[in-house]
């Protein structure tokens, strides 16, 4: 009877054991899959950008990308639900990576112009943008492009200003130097190798207030405005994200803070 007693007791303890085990298992399971859901956030795109175009994309001195355009795909990238991971190329060599495959979309104050829609596609406008002319801030003898005669005016690759001081050069008889990014192509004008830039007027505008020595002679010229781009026919889902993000920071009122962020009216 004693013998039985202690089988019994044996069994039933066993018998717990497993029991308990068994729920730990499925409790744990349970766990996991509710941390796996939780934790889902969707595909990763990598974004070419251009960060040296302040104020829309810069680093700071922590190594931080930053500007608007940064804010704004981060935000629209939260509020659709996927991620982003910036690849910082430069503005022409980012245009080239898109052409390749070698990212998934640009974003670095990127005019939508004609010739541009026959290889890429563009999202809704997100900022309408023009050209001013800089040169240095000590520069007295420059009023106008007709002071550039026999002058060499610099301009960084691919972007608007580069279009337009190209349009203008025979006329007012200027040749060009062209730049990689707009840091060089400021020195250029403070060194005295260059007589002027062109520039789009909110990035110009900041150089200025962060000091680079440098100041706007002429009134901004009438230009395109900036799009998110993708390869044409690819990413389409991508694209209609942006824009219905883009739409929903708009009408939150986001947009408007992440502008008035670095832009002082």
């Amino acid at each position: 009877m004693s013998l039985f007693k202690k089988f019994a007791a044996t069994t039933m303890a066993l018998t717990m054991a497993f029991s308990l085990a068994a729920c730990g298992g499925s409790a744990d399971t349970t766990t996991e899959g509710e941390d796996t859901a939780d934790t889902s956030t969707g595909k990763t795109y990598v974004i070419g950008t251009d960060t040296t175009f302040a104020p829309f994309e810069f680093t700071t001195e922590s190594g931080e990308f930053v500007g608007i355009d940064i804010d704004l795909m981060n935000a629209i990238a939260e509020d659709q639900g996927f991620q982003v991971e910036f690849n910082s190329l430069g503005f022409n060599a980012a245009v080239q990576a898109l052409e390749v495959g070698q990212v998934d979309g640009v974003i670095a104050g990127m005019s939508i112009t004609d010739e541009r829609k026959e290889k890429f596609d563009f999202s809704d406008p997100y900022f309408d943008s023009g050209v001013v002319m800089g040169i240095k801030a000590d520069n007295e003898e420059i009023k106008g492009y007709e002071d550039l005669a026999g002058k060499t005016v610099a301009v960084k690759i691919g972007t608007e200003g580069q279009a337009f001081a190209e349009s203008i050069k025979d006329q007012y008889g200027f040749e060009t130097r062209t730049f990689d990014d707009s840091n060089n192509m400021y020195m250029d004008v403070n060194s005295g190798n260059s007589a002027a830039c062109f520039e789009d007027y909110p990035v110009m505008g900041y150089a200025i207030s962060q000091g680079v020595g440098l100041k706007m002679v002429t009134e901004k010229e009438n230009g395109n405005s900036y799009g998110f781009a993708v390869n044409k026919g690819e990413n389409t889902e991508l694209l209609e994200m942006f824009n219905a993000g883009l739409a929903n920071l708009k009408e939150n009122g986001t947009y408007d803070e992440i502008l008035n962020k670095y832009i002082e009216e």
